[in-house]
């Protein structure tokens, strides 16, 4: 009853301040239309433009429209980046929320609600591109009415990333709250953020391995350097390396970007977070190289390395994961910051290669003509990429996400905003 109250008060306290300043409501919610004129939003939306015509074509007109996709390769570019990198690099949520709750360093709590709406942001657009590459969204719902597939590993995906699409929502919602005034009710699902982070953890362990374990269907398809038994344990652990990772490079770029939404209270020291997080990336890093080479070892596909494909593995492994791991290393020991941020973006860029390995390059490595993806494919996956910065960008300068007090700039609160009170 509470609860309800104050959810009446609130929404007629909003109603009341857009109906008493338009104009103010206007400029808060959509922007100064004076300051639309930037290169950014010129960019972003010049790639708009493009993006959703060619989104609007692939569901009127199917795949065969946009896509170089084939009976031969049914996965092209949608999969392989905007799935299965932006579920990596979407971790950080429960890689952060892990370490606050669950192993009681809230020291990173200032990391949270940014890493969380990362997260967040990045599931919501993994749906949305799996849902243009599957088509018929309206089907969706059946698993959960008719779960008759229970066998397919596919069918644990997509379970696990609807009920983790819905927990994160869950997570990041005192921060909604807060925003609307909410308070009584952003502290009742406060209270569940250590269930809420177990239950993510759990989630995840399953979509993030199981995502790897698909490949395991393909062994004749995948290249024998990349197919392993192993690789639901590599998809895994490499998935908390690129959300420590993700987590420094979008850190460091908020703090630079949205300094304006920063607390005015108590300083949070990013550079001291930033070398805790290099120093457990480096740790999964050397544990991932090492266990990449158990799987090798097991293949004894020693033989390959000396072909292109395995000139190319070679890369992946010594400049993507043992570069980093010493880069990182070097970082930690000699306290250097922006060597932590350099190889923090450097082991996001290895992650997506890893996954395009995967997914696209090694896969179908015996069939010509090879699937190189149509550059309607790519701009669907920048344009999605575009529509969540985007996003972001609204969120962090309305909402309370780099700061739990005060911002330096703007109201706390949507009322506070709209009405210049606290």
């Amino acid at each position: 009853m509470i609860e309800m109250k104050e959810i009446v008060q609130t929404i007629g306290g909003i109603v009341q301040a857009l109906l008493k300043q338009p104009r103010k409501a206007f400029e808060y919610l959509v922007g100064d239309p004076r300051k639309w004129v930037t290169p950014f939003n010129a960019v972003a939306a010049a790639i708009l433009a493009v993006g959703i015509p060619v989104i609007g074509l692939r569901l009127w007109k199917g795949l065969a429209a946009v896509t170089n996709l084939s009976q031969e390769t049914p996965w092209g570019l949608w999969i392989g980046f905007d799935v299965l990198c932006g579920v990596a690099l979407a971790a950080g949520g429960y890689t952060i929320a892990a370490t606050v709750y669950l192993f009681g360093l809230k020291r990173y709590h200032g990391l949270l609600r940014p890493a969380v709406l990362t997260g967040f942001l990045g599931y919501t657009f993994v749906v949305i591109g799996l849902i243009l590459d599957l088509g018929q969204p309206w089907r969706m719902p059946y698993m959960m009415i008719f779960p008759r597939g229970v066998t397919s590993v596919l069918f644990e995906v997509g379970w696990c990333v609807a009920l983790y699409l819905t927990v994160q929502a869950v997570e990041f919602s005192p921060t909604v709250l807060e925003w609307a005034g909410l308070k009584q009710l952003r502290d009742l699902f406060a209270k569940a953020a250590v269930w809420l982070t177990i239950f993510a953890l759990v989630l995840s362990t399953l979509h993030q391995s199981s995502l790897g374990a698909l490949f395991l269907l393909a062994p004749t398809k995948l290249h024998p350097l990349w197919y392993s038994p192993y690789i639901p344990l590599y998809f895994f652990v490499s998935s908390i390396i690129a959300g420590l990772s993700m987590v420094i490079v979008e850190s460091s770029l908020s703090h630079k970007i949205f300094e304006n939404r920063l607390s005015t209270g108590e300083h949070t020291d990013l550079d001291d977070l930033t070398l805790g997080l290099g120093k457990a990336a480096a740790v999964a890093l050397y544990a991932y190289f090492f266990i990449k080479l158990i799987g090798l070892a097991d293949s004894m596909e020693w033989d390959l390395l000396g072909t292109p494909y395995g000139h190319w593995f070679l890369v992946e492994m010594l400049g993507f994961v043992a570069l980093p791991c010493a880069l990182y290393t070097v970082a930690v020991r000699t306290q250097s910051v922006k060597l932590v941020r350099f190889t923090g973006a450097w082991t996001v860029l290895g992650i997506l290669v890893n996954r395009l390995n995967v997914s696209i390059i090694a896969m179908n490595w015996n069939k010509s003509p090879h699937y190189v993806p149509s550059w309607m494919e790519v701009m669907v996956s920048v344009t999605l990429i575009t529509m969540g910065v985007l996003l972001f960008r609204w969120i962090v300068n309305r909402m309370p996400v780099l700061a739990e007090d005060e911002p330096r700039q703007g109201g706390k609160s949507l009322v506070g905003a709209l009405t210049g009170k606290a």
